[in-house]
């Protein structure tokens, strides 16, 4: 696809027609059954199979590796789609491409793109990255998860033990591959004391001693895959290393930064549903002999819901632009994240307040939205951590 160029706020032909036939696939195949799964708590396998279908897993990734040949704009524009009606899938979709498959492609080698691109880009599996830690949320360089080099039977391997919290699409019956950063050893630190070496690893989750422990119970996102993991004694082969070793920090920060782009474009998505949901709402409900749209208290207060989405928008766009481009786009991501999850945020709680009584109720789909607006102010770096980064990236 091209690089990204507007022209009054439009999008070139191909990513327009990339998000009509997203959106149109989400209000037909997803909105009718998001609720019975929301209330379920059941992962949307055919949802997720219709997703693959379209290609959609491998939207950023070459032909080479079955990929669509596209770029991470366009992933970004299929997540804020499917977000409008049901953020459990955008962000399947998500961590599925962004935190499951993109770090293979970013670090592996050739033998290993081959051997997982082409089974993660068809979306018949998925991968998940094992980072966060029962102890170690925002401070990610606290690692305890320890991977020890040891010789085995079929020559070095990894044996990994520890444990990860809060992974998404860990647990699932397509999950094949996560990701795992380990303590791998020590080095010197610039101020001459011993740092812990983090490396990322590939463990396949087939693997005798890895085990996803069961599910949350959590207060949104209820149809998506969210797990617990345990490592006792993992053994998979030297080989299974994912880039330099000592260099699992590093690579995983890179990750989180393209990522914070991707969670701002499904905040976007479930902002703009609150809107586009408080609108029809504002149009058919009538309270004292007129549709409460037409008092200036409702509507002005759908105005500024609209004014944080578009907002959110063009930060996100900014952000994804830029890294299209090459050019540095660390604060720009944090940005993206900050202002989009907290438009969602405040998005949902007014769109609920506009429902009134039925906002309270989860059939309606602003409710569901409320909960599960929350975590995008906390997951892949809080609200707290994105001002810190942009501080930093401003000499702060």
């Amino acid at each position: 696809m091209s690089t990204i160029a507007f022209t009054a706020g439009e999008l070139p032909d191909e990513y327009e027609d990339l998000r009509r036939t997203v959106a149109d696939f989400t209000d037909n195949v997803v909105a009718p059954v998001s609720e019975s799964h929301d209330t379920a708590k059941t992962f949307p396998y055919e949802i997720v199979s219709g997703m693959a279908d379209m290609g959609l897993f491998g939207l950023p990734f070459p032909e080479e590796y079955d990929g669509m040949g596209g770029d991470y704009f366009a992933l970004c524009l299929a997540i804020e789609e499917l977000a409008r009606v049901n953020q459990s899938v955008a962000i399947t979709l998500e961590a599925g491409v962004s935190l499951g498959a993109m770090p293979v492609y970013r670090f592996g080698t050739e033998e290993q793109k081959q051997e997982w691109l082409p089974m993660l880009a068809s979306g018949k599996a998925l991968a998940a990255f094992g980072l966060t830690e029962p102890g170690a949320g925002s401070d990610a360089g606290g690692t305890r998860t320890t991977a020890r080099l040891e010789e085995g039977d079929a020559g070095s391997e990894w044996a990994i033990n520890g444990s990860k919290a809060f992974i998404t699409n860990s647990g699932t019956d397509i999950t094949r591959l996560v990701t795992v950063t380990a303590v791998t050893g020590q080095r010197e630190g610039r101020d001459g004391t011993a740092k812990p070496e983090i490396s990322t690893i590939l463990v396949p989750t087939s693997t005798p001693g890895f085990t996803a422990e069961p599910a949350y119970n959590k207060v949104g996102w209820h149809s998506s895959d969210t797990h617990p993991l345990s490592f006792d004694n993992v053994r998979v082969p030297e080989a299974n290393l994912l880039g330099e070793r000592g260099r699992g920090y590093a690579n995983f920060l890179r990750i989180l930064d393209e990522g914070r782009i991707a969670v701002g474009a499904l905040a976007v998505g479930a902002a703009q549903g609150c809107v586009d949901e408080s609108v029809r709402y504002a149009k058919e409900r009538e309270a004292f002999g007129a549709p409460i749209g037409s008092n200036q208290a409702i509507a002005f207060k759908i105005a500024r819901m609209e004014a944080r989405t578009m907002t959110a928008r063009a930060a996100y766009y900014t952000a994804a632009a830029k890294m299209l481009a090459g050019k540095p786009f660390k604060k720009d991501a944090a940005i993206a994240k900050l202002v989009a999850g907290e438009a969602a945020m405040d998005n949902a709680r007014d769109a609920t307040q506009i429902h009134g009584g039925y906002g309270f109720m989860n059939e309606y789909l602003v409710a569901r939205q409320y909960r599960d607006s929350k975590i995008l102010e906390v997951g892949e770096g809080t609200t707290e951590v994105q001002l810190m980064l942009i501080a930093r990236e401003l000499g702060l």
